[in-house]
């Protein structure tokens, strides 16, 4: 990414930070954090792009942020972002960022206290100040300190995940064309598919080492050099992430692999079960013992005697079947493994459909035909289209409108993909729906979710979405938790109510593809896979590129043992219509 596409991608997210606290349409808010994802996702300059009229081709840019790009090119700044600062301290877009501190609570520590830093915020708190303010009790104020040092641990030591891939694809993408190199992977926690991660790590296989460690070093996304060495380099991006290369000879390929992909916890049962049969495990592969007594490994001198080219070697070599990195975080993985019941997780290729997306009826960039036509070139089946309600989104008086596109655009496709007239509702505060059940009725398929009121308390959060549930219209809960990492955290929720009501009402629960949700997460999905609730994963695409973070939703619903029989998407159409069908039909309502 360019130096201009960088700067530009900060402005715009400040932009929907200020204009969140000014209380703006949460449409425009989305549409500027999209804006900046995608910025910061263009793989050729910005200036490149601009100069060759190109600025509509670049996902969620429509004539009006086009304009402003432009603008910046032209002038090295954003009128809007410099009116911006004229009306608010920028220090309370980092105040925004606390947990707890939505945009109402955050324009009222500035108006009634003010507060226009973190750290002014956490001095109000500790000396007790912020439970004076109207909505602010003292169980909110401490609420805001354990936020305040969350983001700092957050802010210090956590990349998300939908950062880190494509930084780490277009890394692995340089390494793999230098000569000599015969694999490059992600290992670490970015191979095992975490939200968040530290430093990312990455490993290749080559027989000279020299010719990747040079590539590594002088890559474009190199702002700094920190180590270097013959077989381990580290270089710092200019957004301060830290990336580590180490190479190894293509023999041990496997023995590396398994080794730094981790986690600690699941290495340690894996030494152990080798201890128990006369074995060492490291980094280069097997050594046989000779003495375990007092509990020390003493191995027979010289190279590994069993040396894996391959990482199923690893696991052959101690009886195991091969486990998929995303399971290797020590939840039972190695028992199951012996036991022969390692789940066979779900695929991209398994998911047939996409539960959620948005067109030009509320804040998409594309047309329902144009999505259609991306979902089916990405391989699906069908699309739900899902707009937006409320405020700038669908009218319940637009159904007719909407239902004769979904018909029209059906029509073209003479059957080869589907479009199913879906509809993502807002839950409000007391778990009221924005639509009446009349026009819920007329859908094929309803997704009820809450975009506002974050931090009511568990049970008040909780009792909100049971209701929605209790709607017999309601197909799906989307992403459950409401959390934006890096920005907000999870609402409070018992998990356990909510997933035992999901399954008394027969309510999927959706997995949201966007990395900067992935909620629900992968603690959640195991919990959810044990107890048989339904689960979807949605892209919540808004352009035809969107869809492609479906690969994030499918990388959690492994994580939590997800088979392809608990995720709705992996089913035809067909059956997803005639399972509403069957649900209304069991609540007294004929379709």
């Amino acid at each position: 990414m360019s130096e201009q596409g960088r700067e530009l991608a900060t402005i715009f997210e400040a932009i929907a930070d200020g204009l969140d606290i000014q209380g703006e349409n949460y449409h425009r808010i989305l549409a500027y954090r999209r804006a900046a994802e995608s910025l910061r996702a263009l793989g050729e300059p910005l200036e490149q792009i601009w100069r060759e009229g190109r600025l509509d081709s670049i996902p969620g840019i429509g004539d009006i942020l086009a304009a402003k790009i432009d603008e910046y090119m032209r002038t090295g700044e954003v009128k809007a972002y410099t009116k911006l600062q004229d009306q608010i301290p920028l220090g309370l877009l980092t105040v925004l960022q606390i947990p707890g501190m939505g945009p109402r609570r955050t324009r009222l520590v500035w108006q009634e206290l003010g507060i226009t830093s973190v750290e002014e915020l956490e001095n109000a708190a500790d000396a007790g100040q912020l439970h004076r303010l109207r909505g602010i009790g003292p169980a909110t104020e401490q609420k805001i300190l354990e936020g305040i040092r969350a983001w700092k641990r957050q802010r210090s030591e956590r990349i998300p995940l939908g950062v880190a891939w494509p930084l780490v694809n277009e890394i692995l993408g340089a390494l793999r064309d230098v000569p000599g190199v015969r694999a490059a992977e992600p290992v670490g926690s970015l191979r095992r598919m975490r939200e968040t991660l530290g430093d990312l790590d990455l490993l290749a296989a080559a027989e000279s080492s020299e010719a990747a460690m040079i590539c590594f070093r002088t890559l474009p996304m190199a702002d700094a050099v920190l180590t270097v060495g013959t077989t381990k380099s580290a270089i710092r991006t200019a957004e301060g992430i830290q990336v580590d290369l180490r190479v190894v000879s293509p023999e041990h390929w496997g023995s590396a692999l398994y080794y730094f992909t981790g986690n600690q916890a699941h290495h340690l049962r894996m030494r152990a079960l080798a201890r128990e049969q006369g074995l060492s495990l490291g980094e280069y592969g097997f050594r046989r013992l000779v003495d375990q007594a007092a509990g020390e490994e003493i191995c027979v001198p010289g190279a590994p005697e069993i040396v894996c080219a391959d990482e199923a070697c690893v696991y052959a070599t101690l009886g195991l079947p091969w486990i998929p990195p995303e399971l290797r975080e020590d939840r039972g993985e190695i028992a199951a493994a012996l036991a022969g019941r390692l789940p066979r997780l779900v695929t991209r290729s398994d998911l047939l459909g996409d539960f959620q997306c948005h067109t030009v009826f509320s804040d998409g960039d594309n047309s329902l035909l144009e999505m259609a036509q991306a979902a089916r070139a990405a391989g699906l089946r069908y699309l739900v289209v899902s707009d937006h309600t409320g405020r700038d989104g669908v009218p319940p008086e637009a159904i007719p409108r909407l239902l004769a596109e979904v018909a029209q655009v059906n029509r073209l496709f003479a059957g080869e993909f589907r479009v199913i007239a879906g509809i993502e509702v807002n839950i409000q505060a007391d778990g009221a729906l924005d639509w009446p059940d009349e026009a819920l009725a007329r859908m094929e398929f309803v997704i009820a979710s809450c975009h506002t009121d974050f931090g009511l308390s568990a049970e008040r959060m909780t009792a909100r979405l049971l209701a929605a549930m209790r709607n017999p219209y309601v197909d799906l809960i989307g992403h459950p938790r409401g959390r934006w990492l890096g920005k907000r955290e999870a609402a409070a929720l018992d998990m356990d109510v909510v997933l035992t009501a999901a399954l008394e009402y027969g309510v999927a629960l959706e997995i949201n593809a966007w990395p900067q949700r992935l909620d629900l997460n992968d603690v959640d999905v195991q919990q959810a896979v044990t107890l048989g609730v339904p689960l979807a994963i949605s892209s919540s695409a808004h352009d035809p590129d969107g869809l492609a973070v479906l690969e994030f939703g499918v990388a959690t619903a492994r994580r939590g043992w997800a088979e392809p029989q608990h995720v709705l998407n992996t089913r035809p159409a067909h059956e997803i219509l005639e399972r509403r069908r069957q649900r209304l039909w069991r609540r007294g309502i004929e379709v």
